[in-house]
């Protein structure tokens, strides 16, 4: 697992990455009480805005860790955003990002 200076995470399978943020932020941030999840098919640069978390303290944003498409969102958050709080680092992950594919 990698954590970026803004307080994600990502888990890199393959070329499939998982990312989420930190405990540290999850934390700083308090109750999370609603999550902007990105959109599947949507292309994103690495350090993009591409999520939105609102907690009972701040709303902030969620940078992509890396450069691809986003493949699937944790639509449980959309019920259930104290997910995040909860186990921020594993089933609070927020969506997946598959890298770009490199020519030959």
């Amino acid at each position: 697992m990698e954590f970026t200076e803004t307080h994600e995470w990502l888990d890199l399978q393959g070329e499939i990455g998982t990312v989420g943020i930190t405990d540290h932020a999850q934390k700083e941030l308090g109750e999370i009480v609603y999550v902007e999840l990105p959109k599947i098919g949507q292309e994103v640069q690495k350090g993009q805005e591409i999520c939105v978390l609102e907690s009972t303290k701040a709303a902030t944003d969620v940078y992509a860790p890396m450069s691809g498409t986003i493949v699937a969102v944790n639509e449980a958050l959309r019920e259930t955003p104290s997910k995040i709080n909860e186990k921020a680092q594993s089933d609070g992950w927020l969506f997946q990002i598959r890298r770009p594919l490199v020519p030959n």
